[in-house]
């Protein structure tokens, strides 16, 4: 099966090639593609893929909730699958035409509910276990019905203190959620 990995970010990209090269025996073709961040990034992004069977937009994600207070597996560094994307405005509210979307679990993961924002959410009057991101709003939208979105848990929200993000995210491997993907398609 040829599946692409759609990542917004040159670092994602690096973590899953390097995943992928440590993983013995896999069962799929993959190719990496960096999208970009942002909504029309990812849309651009979508309307030039070459040919492939599934689309996953793999990427880091904050989580709303601290992490001493969140059960393990949504910890950082662990793999989730979007089911549920909804777009937040510029201004702080919804879009009219920023309906939730839903679609149906592809892999064995946890599932969580997403907030795609035009701009990064700093503000926190969010349901805990929120996932906040830029991009999943618009790969729900156009998707294909069994192109799926997976998030490693990068941050979470509020942060009680400034974060240099590119630091906090050099330890985290992209080997489970490689090897989630590769389970869901056997």
């Amino acid at each position: 099966m040829k599946i692409i990995l759609l990542t917004p970010m040159d670092i994602e990209q690096e973590k899953a090639l390097n995943a992928l090269a440590r993983m013995p025996n896999l069962q799929n073709d993959y190719k990496v593609i960096v999208s970009g961040i942002g909504r029309e990034s990812t849309a651009k992004a979508l309307m030039h893929l070459p040919k492939h069977d599934v689309c996953v937009l793999l990427g880091f994600a904050a989580i709303v909730g601290k992490e001493s207070n969140l059960p393990a597996h949504l910890q950082f560094g662990k793999p989730i699958e979007i089911t549920q994307a909804t777009l937040y405005g510029y201004e702080g509210g919804l879009f009219e035409n920023g309906k939730p979307l839903f679609t149906e679990p592809k892999t064995k993961q946890a599932t969580l509910a997403s907030l795609t924002s035009d701009k990064f959410v700093r503000t926190t009057d969010l349901a805990e276990q929120t996932v906040i991101n830029m991009e999943d709003y618009t790969f729900m939208y156009l998707k294909k019905p069994q192109d799926f979105i997976l998030r490693i848990i990068s941050d979470f929200l509020p942060h009680e203190t400034e974060i240099d993000f590119f630091e906090e995210v050099k330890s985290i491997d992209f080997l489970e959620a490689i090897k989630v993907i590769e389970e869901s398609f056997v």
